[in-house]
């Protein structure tokens, strides 16, 4: 059984790493694949059309239907031509995977003003704005029709930012930001039959590969293919009843989050000189954060 038979889906970022084997596995799975790729670099810099077109190659190769897009996603009007080429090529869309990124590492102290500015602009923006043109065109369908469009929008998130990672705030922020997209966009979006759910994956690609040594164990296991199938069902038409979730996937992991829940409490109190006791005594008996395997702080 094919999970995605002739379901509409783009990809972002699908040119190289995790995007390309989402790419690759809905196309098996019978989806007609839009390959979004500007073809920067890792920072961000330049472009290249032969890393989408190279994915579309080998799809078409394989038996089946994809084409190449170069549209820039963090640009308002390049993220709504997305949407447009989409339903001029297919007729339709069903299924946005937004997985479009780049990094700028660096120490707060350090990080320059451009840095934090592009790195939020991809991730946060290139997230929203293809989002927004989609569900435009998915709340005109469900009204012109009078049904739920089954429609699907896949975000992705990253450990970085339901966790915390050092030299990375820019990253984060952008990455917990698109977990709280995600989560508010699938109440919005639900009575028009659009889910909304995020990947916080784990893999070895050009993103991860300088940020420290791993054993060839741990790199077999951070294969995106392991990915894949998670972001794969989510497309498909069976995944109805999911939405407004994030689930890790990836290096060894297949979990969901459980969010942000309210910790000990006290009573409300209105003299700072007696509620710094209270709050010192909140903070101790709270929850650690978490580190980035997801397992409380020492």
């Amino acid at each position: 059984m094919k999970v995605c038979q002739d379901r509409v889906v783009i990809v972002t970022g699908a040119g190289r790493g995790i995007g390309r084997e989402y790419a690759l596995m809905l196309a098996e799975h019978g989806a007609k694949v839009v390959v979004n790729d500007i073809g920067a670099t890792r920072e961000g810099h330049g472009a290249d059309t032969s890393a989408a077109q190279s994915v579309v190659d080998e799809i078409c190769a394989a038996g089946g239907d994809a084409i190449a897009d170069y549209h820039d996603v963090s640009d308002w009007q390049g993220a709504s031509r997305l949407i447009d080429a989409a339903v001029s090529h297919y007729g339709r869309l069903d299924v946005l995977v937004n997985n479009a990124g780049i990094l700028r590492d660096r120490m707060i102290v350090n990080m320059e003003e451009s840095e934090w500015d592009a790195v939020i602009k991809v991730h946060l923006k290139g997230s929203f704005a293809p989002a927004h043109h989609a569900a435009v065109y998915w709340r005109a369908l469900s009204k012109k029709t009078g049904e739920p469009v089954n429609a699907r929008i896949i975000n992705t998130t990253s450990s970085s930012g339901v966790f915390g990672n050092i030299g990375q705030s820019n990253y984060g922020a952008a990455k917990a930001g698109i977990a709280g997209f995600t989560i508010i966009a699938a109440r919005e979006l639900a009575r028009y039959g659009v889910t909304v759910n995020a990947i916080s994956p784990h893999a070895q690609t050009r993103m991860t590969d300088n940020l420290r040594e791993r054993t060839p164990e741990e790199i077999a296991k951070r294969d995106p293919r392991w990915i894949a199938p998670t972001v794969v069902w989510l497309a498909g038409e069976a995944s109805t009843d999911v939405t407004g979730r994030v689930f890790e996937a990836g290096g060894g992991i297949l979990a969901v989050m459980e969010g942000w829940h309210r910790g000990p409490c006290a009573d409300p109190m209105d003299d700072p000189r007696q509620i710094g006791a209270v709050l010192t005594d909140l903070a101790a008996r709270a929850r650690r954060n978490a580190d980035m395997r997801g397992n409380d702080l020492d």
